[in-house]
This record gives C-alpha cells, structure tokens and sequence, in this order.
C-alpha cells in the first residue's frame, strides 16, 4: 500500500472549483464506499480538528464515469495506514507524517495513477463562502460592541479590540449564507475580566450596534482574500479583509468571497441562555443576498 509522504495541495483559498489531478491511493472503506487521495484539490474537507465549514460538494470524473464526492475530510498517514477525522491521532506538522483530503465515494473504480477533474457545487460554495466571511465580520463588530465590558487588558482581536470571540467561542458552525456561533460566559472568562452583569439587559442594545456596524463596513464593499504561507493543506492561511482604517487579518482555512458587497445585508441576532449553570450567548449572523 503506497501512500501519499507530502501534505495535499490544496486550491480552494484561492478560490478554484475545478482542476485536474492524479489519484495517489484508493482505498475501501469497509461500508461500501473508498476514500480516494489526490495529488491536488480544490475540494474544501471538513477539519475534525475545528469542525466550522463543512466538505464541498463535488464531482470526480474520470474518461466517462464519475464519481460524487459524498464527504471530504481531512486524514493524515505515517506511510503505513491513514487515519481519517477523529482518529488522527497526532498533530498537525508532526514530522513523519502527512495530512491529506480524503475524498469519500460510494464505489471503487479508480486506481493510483488516474487522472481526474475535479468538479465543485459552484452554488455551496458560494453561499458556504458567504457565510464564513459573514461570520468573521460579525465576531468583529461583536467584539467593538463588547469592549466596554473588560475590566482587565486582555489580547486584541485583528482589529486591535478585545478579542472576545477567540476567548469566550465555544462553537463555530457555517452554513449557506449564515453562521451560528456560541460563546461561554463561565469563570474562566470573568477571571480574565469580562463583565457579564446587566448583560442581558443589554442585549437588544449591543445587537443594534453589531448590526449598524456590520452596515457601515458592508457598504464600503471592501475587498477580501485569503493570504497563505504555502498551497498545502496545513501550511498556515489568514483571511483579509481591507476595513476602513485597517486592514484584518484572521487565522483561517476555510473559503471565503472577495468583496464584502457581495454579502448584501448581514444581520445579526443575539441570544443568551443558561446552560448547566453557565451563561452561554448565541450569535447568529445570515447574509441576505
């Protein structure tokens, strides 16, 4: 069994939704379906790791026959097995080993060796894209609306404010066109100085400044990108974006789109319940194309 010794190259940052490629290994899965590694991708995986942006949807053809891609997932091998998802059992970057999109199929039918185009939804994409940039813009005005609330200095988000959703976010999910994302209000957080008392009270408040700040930065139609170190899977990518008076730069590997007039309005709501004692707010934030 031969397997890959480099990481994936990856093509979806910069936004590609076809290329051709070579199979590197096919392999069954034991339920029916293969797990086909590729040479290059511009197939987007799920990442176990921090599950946010779902796979792609996608399309390998090869001479006459296709297969549909129906998961995409981020795996890693020593050269002796692969490991897929959750069972990774090491790091990203540990030496040795190679982490990989596995593109999960429903039937055998290609060998190492094979070319193949690779063919994504353009639509999922799109609307996916929307909603991780969408996100990213909401925990920033989310994060001016809040700065208030610390009592302590605390480390700044990208555009120099504190940063509350990289310290309080418990949960990322992306959807078409929408994001929700949930944050934990607990001890540790209020250790490190954040006020939640009269919160609550505030909330119908601080959602109104969010969404007139999302406004104001949507209007300018500022420009967004995807910087990277490298073009394989775990080379470290940032997401851009050219706000008014500064530019953002975000740790970030899912796709995004190139303008933030593309997003139409964006609105945010906000929720606060108790979990198991614990204060948890919502944030739910969808673009309205």
């Amino acid at each position: 069994m031969t397997l890959p010794t480099e990481d994936t190259r990856v093509l979806y940052p910069g936004g590609a939704v076809d290329t051709q490629a070579t199979v590197l290994h096919s392999m069954p899965l034991g339920d029916g379906r293969s797990a086909v590694l590729l040479d290059a991708t511009c197939v987007h995986p799920v990442d176990a790791g921090w599950p946010d942006q779902g796979p792609d949807l996608a399309l390998l053809h090869h001479g006459a026959a296709f297969w549909p891609v129906e998961d995409a997932i981020v795996g890693a091998t020593d050269g002796s097995a692969l490991y897929i998802g959750v069972d990774i059992p090491v790091a990203k970057g540990t030496p040795g080993w190679a982490f990989v999109v596995v593109h999960v199929v429903d039937a055998a039918g290609l060998s190492a060796g094979d070319t193949v185009t690779v063919e994504v939804d353009e639509g999922l994409r799109d609307s996916t894209s929307a909603g991780h940039t969408g996100c990213h813009l909401a925990s920033l005005a989310l994060n001016a609306a809040l700065a208030d609330r610390w009592k302590k200095e605390v480390r700044p988000d990208a555009l120099g404010r504190p940063d509350f959703d990289g310290l309080a976010i418990d949960e990322s999910l992306i959807g078409p066109n929408a994001s929700v994302d949930t944050y934990r209000l607990g001890k540790s957080l209020r250790k490190k100085g954040f006020a939640v008392e009269g919160l609550a009270k505030a909330l119908a408040s601080i959602e109104a400044t969010v969404n007139a700040t999302l406004t104001g930065w949507i209007e300018t139609d500022a420009g967004v990108r995807v910087d990277r170190d490298g073009d394989r899977l775990t080379d470290r990518r940032y997401w851009v974006c050219e706000l008014p008076g500064a530019s953002a730069r975000i740790p970030c590997g899912g796709t995004h789109v190139t303008s933030l007039g593309t997003l139409g309005v964006v609105t945010v709501t906000l929720a606060l319940h108790d979990q198991d004692g614990t204060d948890v707010l919502t944030m739910n934030a969808s673009a309205s194309r």
